[in-house]
């Protein structure tokens, strides 16, 4: 009996060391040198050189010269990395309802120079609830506000949305889509600050 216990404690202890010790220091070592932006959290730097979050994960901008992402469920306030994660309400859910005509009602107010439709993205949070990016349709919806926010031709802000457009990823995987925070330092540096 006491041999069998011996020999279960080493298994014990051997699968710990390799499964909670070796093996995360393998999988983060390679990830350091083969990917090391991305396992860094893929933090954006403004022009100063400090760091404007991630360009993983959405985050709010309330003011009207910004382009503004998806709705947050993540958290009490929405975009809480650290509660990532859907509202879970369904198409049938009155609150969900309520809350895309309220938020409907306010995309309207705030960009009446918008085309009449407000973009569906625009109204409902992804599952992660931080979703960074928005499709080329959610950004152009919002350009006249932001075009009019910064005293900029609408021409002329449509050309940086349009070329801050990402492809495909590996050509085949999502949908063509506009990363906010990044279009939104785009827009200081080229434009400068609201």
């Amino acid at each position: 009996m006491l041999n069998a216990a011996l020999i279960a404690a080493r298994v014990a202890c051997f699968t710990l060391l390799l499964t909670g010790v070796a093996y995360p220091l393998l999988v983060t070592g390679l990830a350091q040198l083969l990917f090391s932006h991305q396992a860094g959290g893929s933090l954006v730097q403004d022009d100063r050189g400090r760091v404007a979050g991630s360009a993983l994960i959405g985050q709010q901008f309330s003011r009207p010269a910004y382009f503004q992402p998806r709705p947050s469920a993540a958290g009490e306030r929405g975009y809480d990395p650290t509660a990532s994660g859907g509202s879970n309400l369904g198409p049938t859910s009155q609150k969900l309802r309520d809350r895309a005509i309220s938020d409907s009602a306010r995309l309207k107010k705030a960009n009446p120079e918008a085309a009449a439709a407000v973009p569906a993205e625009l109204l409902t949070a992804s599952a992660s609830g931080l979703d960074p990016h928005l499709s080329l349709a959610g950004a152009l919806w919002q350009a006249p506000r932001v075009a009019k926010a910064r005293r900029v031709a609408p021409e002329r802000l449509e050309a940086l949305v349009r070329s801050s457009l990402e492809g495909r990823d590996w050509g085949v995987l999502g949908e063509p889509r506009v990363n906010v925070l990044l279009l939104n330092l785009a827009l200081d540096r080229q434009f400068g600050g609201p």
